[in-house]
């Protein structure tokens, strides 16, 4: 494993605090509100395929918890707060999200560290992290560690753009086929979502009711959303 990945990331992240960047991602823009309900209405599909009907005893731990929105929408949707758990590496996400979340419902740590029993939760989730670590064997081990914490049965819950950013040398994609060499025993369903950013951002300012017409287009989705069974 490479023990300084986790130092680069905490590089990484903090080259990207801007305002113009926290502007950016705001819940008041509305390509950011229209990409956040599709990724809820694709999540939810798959909890009503998979969990059941109900989501008040499914276990979820999400890896890379940031802020803790993720999580509250979690709560919304259903699950209870004792059955939720998000690891943040960084300290001052980790203040954010502890300010509005449950007590309890965020520890700080680093992933392959943090003390947790082997296959004990029904869903692992991730939104955006692996895009952001650019050492294969670290990715390989976090999926490894996040795969170990899947009980039989369950899954992880994927979330992560497939091309690479140009403009961001601190990101990159992660394509279908790199997902699946990084959970070779999962069964894996998927769907693409999310309209391009930058094209999202530009139609939303000429007229909002432009991304859903602009998002019919697969082609133009840059984000997979994905449940990774692990065989019971």
């Amino acid at each position: 494993m490479n023990e300084t990945e986790p130092q680069a990331v905490r590089a990484r992240y903090e080259r990207r605090k801007t305002q113009v960047a926290r502007d950016r991602y705001s819940l008041l823009n509305p390509d950011v509100w229209y990409s956040v309900a599709e990724r809820q209405r694709g999540m939810l599909r798959f909890f009503a395929k998979y969990c059941g009907g109900t989501l008040d005893e499914v276990r979820l731990l999400e890896i890379g918890c940031g802020t803790g929105g993720n999580l509250l929408e979690f709560l919304r949707l259903g699950f209870r707060p004792e059955n939720l758990l998000g690891v943040e590496l960084l300290e001052d996400r980790v203040e954010i999200a502890r300010k509005v979340l449950p007590s309890g419902l965020v520890q700080q740590a680093d992933a392959m560290a943090i003390s947790l029993p082997p296959a004990s939760y029904d869903i692992v989730f991730q939104s955006v992290v692996f895009s952001s670590l650019l050492d294969d064997a670290f990715q390989r081990d976090l999926a490894n560690r996040m795969w170990s914490l899947v009980r039989p049965g369950g899954a992880i819950l994927w979330y992560d753009f497939v091309y690479d950013n140009p403009r961001n040398p601190d990101v990159r994609g992660v394509s279908v086929a790199r997902v699946q060499e990084l959970f070779p025993d999962g069964e894996m369903a998927f769907r693409r979502v999310t309209l391009a950013p930058p094209l999202a951002r530009r139609v939303c300012k000429v007229h909002p009711m432009l991304y859903p017409l602009c998002n019919s287009l697969p082609f133009l989705r840059t984000h997979v959303l994905a449940w990774i069974r692990k065989p019971s």
